[in-house]
């Protein structure tokens, strides 16, 4: 890490660390809440993005296992040929299995390239065995706990599957937002064993601040974090910064003191290369999951934020 110049902007246009940090990396979950749109709406709206001038930062189609002959149906209404898809499970192995097996025999054109899993404790993770076999990846969610151990029980049992991790960045209630200390713990515990890991939920904003916690008029709001909060934390767990630092990455409000320059990103004094990034998009976070792609994107745009042509 070293400190930013004095010649450093504030994330301009065609950035290649943003490139690096962000590339594919918002999974679309339009059909969850708060927007929770229809299957047809969704498919509309992941189809347009794709052709966007945005396309560069959309990632997987998030749709749950039970879902899939709702989608393949739709999807014959649009160019969804080899969209990316993110599987959610349904709670039950054997289920998932057969519902994936039926949409793809049915299309012959699905490209599942993840699938989400929920367990109730580390204990449960090798249950998952058989949902290895069905996509290149395969992310696994535990219980929201502040109890480190329990917390590395999990993510070494993850380990020992082969399998990646998610953590649940908030919700459409106060209490599904993890503490920041808590969430800089998921990191380090995943970084510490090599476990990819992917977020969800609560990540529309570009960084930390109270918001609403659903389009509803008259929402309650809370304080949640940022896409680019998590993302700069991750960075900094992938090349083995101290913990209070993580955190303090987590809390950062102040979109200002982001910068770029040249290839690097900036956070108040230190600065990652986009090597660093593209190192960590690939051994840490993947992806974050938003139920909406042009939230995020408009936060991206209204800070100059824009990846390299």
């Amino acid at each position: 890490m070293t400190a930013p110049s004095p010649r450093h902007t504030r994330l301009p246009v065609n950035s290649r660390a943003v490139s690096a940090l962000l590339a594919h990396a918002i999974d679309y979950a339009g059909l969850y809440p708060p927007a929770s749109l229809s299957m047809a709406d969704a498919v509309r709206e992941y189809q347009a993005q794709r052709f966007g001038l945005e396309a560069w930062a959309l990632g997987r189609f998030v749709v749950g296992a039970a879902q899939l002959e709702a989608f393949v149906a739709a999807r014959e209404q649009a160019d969804a040929v080899h969209w990316p898809l993110s599987v959610l499970s349904t709670g039950h192995v054997a289920d998932d299995v057969r519902l994936i097996a039926a949409a793809e025999a049915h299309s012959g054109k699905l490209r599942v390239e993840s699938i989400e899993a929920k367990v109730p404790s580390a204990q449960h993770v090798a249950d998952l065995a058989p949902l290895t076999q069905l996509a290149p990846e395969l992310y696994v969610e535990g219980p929201a706990t502040e109890e480190t151990s329990a917390l590395h029980e999990l993510i070494k049992a993850v380990h020992s599957l082969g399998a990646r991790a998610k953590i649940r960045t908030g919700g459409v209630t106060s209490d599904a937002i993890p503490s920041a200390r808590a969430t800089a713990e998921f990191l380090r515990a995943c970084v510490a064993v090599s476990v990819p890991f992917k977020a969800t939920a609560g990540l529309h904003h570009l960084v930390r601040g109270e918001y609403p916690l659903t389009y509803e008029p008259g929402s309650a709001r809370a304080t949640m974090f940022g896409f680019l909060n998590v993302f700069m934390a991750a960075a900094l767990a992938h090349i083995d910064a101290a913990l209070d630092l993580v955190i303090a990455a987590l809390e950062e409000r102040d979109s200002e003191v982001f910068e770029t320059r040249d290839d690097q990103l900036c956070w108040r004094d230190h600065c990652l290369t986009s090597a660093v990034l593209q190192s960590m998009r690939v051994a840490a976070l993947h992806s974050f999951g938003s139920c909406s792609f042009q939230e995020p994107i408009a936060e991206l745009t209204a800070a100059g934020l824009r990846a390299a042509e």
